[in-house]
């Protein structure tokens, strides 16, 4: 295995379309959402250290969840488990990691994933990561994996490449915002969009090296804490800065701002499994396309629900159709899995 193969893993969020499950205290990453027996951020490690060295795996999180990262991978070490004392989007963690990294390897390529995503084929999945690292190793690249889009989805970013471009690696001409309906007709329509995965391969050199030019005022900053960067000072010094960082994600302060970034369409299936909507698309049905998890049914005049419980729980439905139906402790929710973009906000609220 290449001793020169790094991850940085993503496992920060909240995941709070997925409440009441996934909560501020534990999010989704850290469940078993598919009823599998293996919890999202274990599911995303085992799969990459299939191509990546297991000590060379970074757990980028807030500082709140280090010991269920512990708990749940167990062959991780305290110094694998970079913590956030503050949310401060993708850049600033991202910059961090990557300097930790280039100060023990800087010969180090890089992939960025993260940890809550469902991937089915990973046999595809090494096979599209080994293509990108060799893409990036040895040249001033910084690459992203897109998604073919299925249907004008709204809800995801999306990456729009050079048409003329027959390589299987093609320039991104620009990264698009979230669209309307409409909008995302067209992008589809164009044939040379992508969904944005959040997926990212780099050379340690050419993301440093795009931070100093993009980023030069982060960059200075987090540079100063270079000498206690894995050693017992590093603590410190990124509790009293850490937070001073700037608000912004990677896309915002690199990606769209490089002229050297370039894009694959992967070849394994993909859902980011951010709604309960997104997790009923990939769970299996009954006759009715119910999807069913850790619980017991019985269902009348009941079709396309998503049902989910603790301990299996018995659960009998009558007349109930298109519904996410989901029992926690002290919470029940039953909400139309139409208005499934409204939980965050009705989280908020009960907040």
């Amino acid at each position: 295995m290449n001793k020169n193969y790094y991850a940085i893993l993503m496992a920060g969020g909240v995941g709070s379309r997925f409440w009441p499950v996934s909560t501020t205290d534990f999010p989704k990453q850290f469940h078993d959402m598919l009823g599998t027996g293996e919890t999202l951020i274990q599911k995303t490690f085992a799969r990459l250290s299939q191509i990546i060295p297991k000590e060379n795996i970074l757990i980028l999180t807030n500082e709140s969840y280090n010991d269920i990262v512990l708990e749940q991978l167990p062959s991780v070490k305290q110094e694998q488990i970079i913590l956030e004392p503050a949310m401060r989007n993708t850049a600033p963690c991202i910059l961090y990691a990557s300097l930790k990294i280039e100060k023990k390897n800087p010969n180090a390529v890089v992939l960025v994933a993260p940890s809550d995503h469902w991937i089915e084929d990973e046999m595809q999945f090494i096979s599209n990561i080994q293509h990108s690292f060799d893409f990036c190793e040895s040249q001033d690249n910084l690459m992203t994996l897109g998604i073919l889009p299925t249907f004008p989805n709204t809800g995801y970013g999306y990456i729009e490449y050079d048409k003329l471009d027959s390589r299987p690696v093609k320039k991104v001409i620009q990264f698009r915002e979230k669209p309307d309906y409409a909008t995302a007709r067209q992008f589809i329509q164009s044939r040379n969009f992508l969904w944005n995965a959040g997926i990212f391969i780099w050379s340690i050199k050419s993301i440093l090296n795009a931070f100093q030019i993009f980023q030069p005022e982060m960059y200075q900053h987090f540079l100063r804490g270079y000498e206690a960067y894995n050693t017992d000072e590093e603590k410190t010094f990124i509790a009293e800065n850490y937070p001073l960082a700037e608000n912004i994600s990677i896309d915002y302060a690199i990606l769209e701002k490089a002229q050297n970034v370039f894009v694959m369409s992967a070849t394994f299936d993909w859902n980011d499994l951010g709604t309960w909507g997104s997790l009923y698309d990939k769970l299996p049905k009954d006759i009715n396309n119910n999807a069913v998890v850790n619980a017991n049914v019985f269902l009348e005049n009941a079709s396309h629900n998503i049902i989910r419980t603790e301990g299996k729980k018995l659960v009998v439905i009558d007349g109930l159709n298109d519904f996410i139906v989901v029992d926690k402790e002290h919470v029940l929710l039953i909400y139309p899995k139409s208005k499934e973009q409204d939980i965050k906000k009705i989280v908020a609220k009960l907040k």
